[in-house]
């Protein structure tokens, strides 16, 4: 299969190391004319995945130079750029929306947003607890990969399966976008937490609570409840929650210890989507007239309008309630 990846960052050379290892030929495509030639000249992501060499079926290219044949276009890019970059993918091949998170603005999951620049293209998506750096290292990890037709999704499928990376399928495209989106904000929360010098206690009822934000909102949007308890949900939100290696994490994790959102930014260099998303999330729970405290809290502090300590405080003062989805969640 010929492959083309749209994005060079750090998760964009990922999957096309690991697709190239499984055989695919593959172009990568990114936007900076310098950082592409360091590339092909050094073989490797030296800026955003530095260590591990491009095999040789990796190409290297300019956006402008994507081929026009390709069997399947990967979108791997922040979620602010993915409306710019459906220009460059073949409408007459399958669509991948790797990238998690919500389109500023509009709240729209990205598959909506492809959907409106390839209306004729069949879209989908693939998301799971996926660190890059853990991913091209070979560590054992799952993800699912969910498309309108089953046929599709085991095509997809098979061309990332490997030893080390088990894909599912599924067609819950709804639910497995918005909970790779969702739980960005979540790790930031996590992060927060371990700032603030709280135990595992806290972090736990967070990510239970949080949890329950994310199912209901997913739920009145049209996606499945379980989707939300699988891969795509808890599997990616305790990954994401309790690593290191997490953006949203150390955005989180700063922010508890006093840091100011913009010098944790600047310091970890890369996109946190969980910042722009905790924007995106509350915009849709207002609309959809889902009740989300802790996104609401993790928003009022990425606005600067709360302080992490008066967050955790307005949360534990809210009114206890039956702890039941079917009368808090009603569809």
């Amino acid at each position: 299969m010929r492959v083309v990846v749209l994005g060079a960052g750090s998760w964009g050379t990922a999957l096309a190391i690991l697709l190239a290892r499984n055989g695919a030929e593959v172009h990568l495509a990114g936007r900076d004319l310098d950082e592409i030639d360091t590339m092909r000249l050094r073989r490797e992501n030296a800026r955003y995945l530095p260590g591990f060499a491009l095999p040789q079926e990796v190409t290297v290219v300019p956006l402008a130079e994507v081929p026009s044949d390709a069997g399947l276009s990967v979108i791997a890019v922040p979620a602010k750029a993915v409306r710019e970059v459906c220009e460059f993918v073949s409408a007459d091949a399958p669509i991948l929306v790797s990238s998690k998170g919500l389109e500023a603005g509009s709240g729209a999951i990205l598959t909506e947003v492809v959907a409106e620049a390839a209306p004729h293209a069949e879209i989908g998506v693939i998301s799971g607890p996926n660190l890059a750096v853990e991913l091209v290292r070979g560590i054992p990890t799952v993800a699912v990969v969910a498309f309108p037709t089953e046929a599709t999704a085991e095509r997809v499928r098979d061309a990332f399966m490997s030893r080390t990376y088990r894909v599912y399928i599924g067609s819950d495209i709804v639910g497995v976008e918005l909970a790779g989106a969702l739980k960005n904000v979540l790790a930031i929360a996590a992060g927060m937490i371990d700032g603030l010098g709280y135990g595992d206690n806290t972090k736990g009822a967070m990510l239970a609570r949080g949890l329950h934000e994310m199912a209901c909102l997913g739920t009145r949007m049209g996606a499945r409840l379980e989707t939300f308890f699988g891969i795509a949900g808890v599997g990616d939100l305790f990954a994401t929650a309790n690593s290191r290696l997490s953006r949203n994490y150390r955005v989180g994790l700063g922010l508890g210890e006093g840091r100011s959102l913009a010098d944790v930014l600047e310091a970890i260099g890369q996109v946190a989507e969980g910042v722009p998303t905790s924007e995106a999330a509350v915009l849709l729970a207002r609309r959809h007239g889902v009740e989300t405290p802790i996104f609401e809290a993790v928003h009022g502090v990425l606005r600067d309008r709360l302080r992490p300590l008066e967050a955790v405080d307005r949360l534990m003062e809210r009114m206890p309630k039956h702890e039941n989805f079917a009368t808090e969640c009603p569809r």
